[in-house]
């Protein structure tokens, strides 16, 4: 096979509550990668378009080619690979791009392999990709993106990651406003200590939450939905963000919260409730002057996609 295309979804890191251990995909954007073999070994960037038109080209500054390049040494083939990336996943959003980008461009390559290897054990190949953005990685967009639905970090070493239930019709809302949040810098913000009372309340939930989604139990996901333990040190960088859970609360939203470190801001709210909900959230954002766009995808979103000859083979 000379040339493979994947694409992979946005997502949201945490999950509000599940700080660096509970990832969704969303399905609503997605990067895609096109991959081309070439005789010469080693990973080059061809074309880039979409949302932005020019990326870093070099394997330790660019998340899709040092994804590629981790993949093709460890598979130890003698051939190289030409990547071109389409940007459907905002930048500095909290949705999880470099993640889509590194997750797609292992998934395309992974097609050209003569032996591929099965979609789950590309994970540490996506993280090496995602090191890139943030080291350590962020393991909670790269195994959403690539696993799809509401994935578990269970254990980053050995590693285990598990999908978890999806409670049935509930879709994710977010709010992309136009402001600019970078990872780094969020994650400088956070402290190293906290209360023993604080961690108690937040373990509860995380344990609510999780038991809600397993046993779709709504009152359960409402209760836990609720980020005691890292929002509230980083909720001024978008300081509307109170308005905006507010809004999307009082509409029916079941949780609101930071889409990864922001600025996004996501919402699950059942089906019916959804547009109501959208609605909300983004007259909170328009009475701040702030421009948001909306985006909107279910719970249980598909994971990265590999096509060959416009034909799909993996999912």
């Amino acid at each position: 096979m000379e040339q493979a295309i994947a694409s992979a979804p946005a997502s949201i890191g945490n999950v509000g509550v599940g700080f660096d251990v509970l990832g969704q995909a969303f399905d609503a954007a997605r990067d895609t990668v096109t991959a081309v073999r070439e005789d010469e070994p080693g990973v080059r960037l061809d074309e880039v378009s979409g949302l932005v038109t020019s990326l870093p080209d070099t394997v330790a500054t660019n998340t899709a080619l040092a994804a590629a390049d981790a993949l093709l040494k460890a598979a130890g083939v003698s051939f190289g690979v030409r990547l071109s990336i389409d940007k459907g996943v905002p930048v500095a959003a909290g949705m999880g791009g470099s993640a889509a980008s590194a997750v797609a461009a292992a998934a395309a390559v992974n097609a050209l392999l003569p032996v591929p290897y099965d979609v789950a054990d590309l994970l540490p190949f996506a993280l090496e990709g995602e090191r890139v953005a943030s080291d350590p990685p962020h393991w909670d967009n790269v195994m959403a993106s690539l696993l799809g639905g509401l994935v578990l970090a269970a254990s980053e070493d050995p590693p285990l990651v598990q999908r978890l239930p999806v409670p049935d019709g509930i879709t994710t809302v977010i709010l992309h406003p136009e402001v600019e949040v970078r990872t780094s810098e969020a994650r400088a913000l956070l402290k190293s200590d906290v209360p023993m009372k604080l961690t108690v309340e937040h373990s509860r939930r995380v344990a609510a939450f999780v038991a809600g989604c397993a046993t779709n139990d709504l009152d359960l996901i409402r209760a836990g939905l609720v980020d005691l333990l890292v929002e509230p040190q980083r909720q001024h960088l978008l300081p509307v963000l109170p308005k905006v859970r507010e809004a999307a609360l009082a509409a029916g939203a079941l949780g609101c919260s930071f889409s990864g470190s922001g600025p996004s801001v996501f919402s699950w709210a059942l089906s019916g409730d959804a547009d109501a909900v959208e609605a909300a959230m983004a007259q909170a954002f328009g009475t701040a002057d702030i421009p948001a766009r909306a985006y909107r995808a279910p719970v249980d979103s598909k994971g990265v996609q590999v096509t060959q000859s416009g034909e799909r083979i993996a999912a």
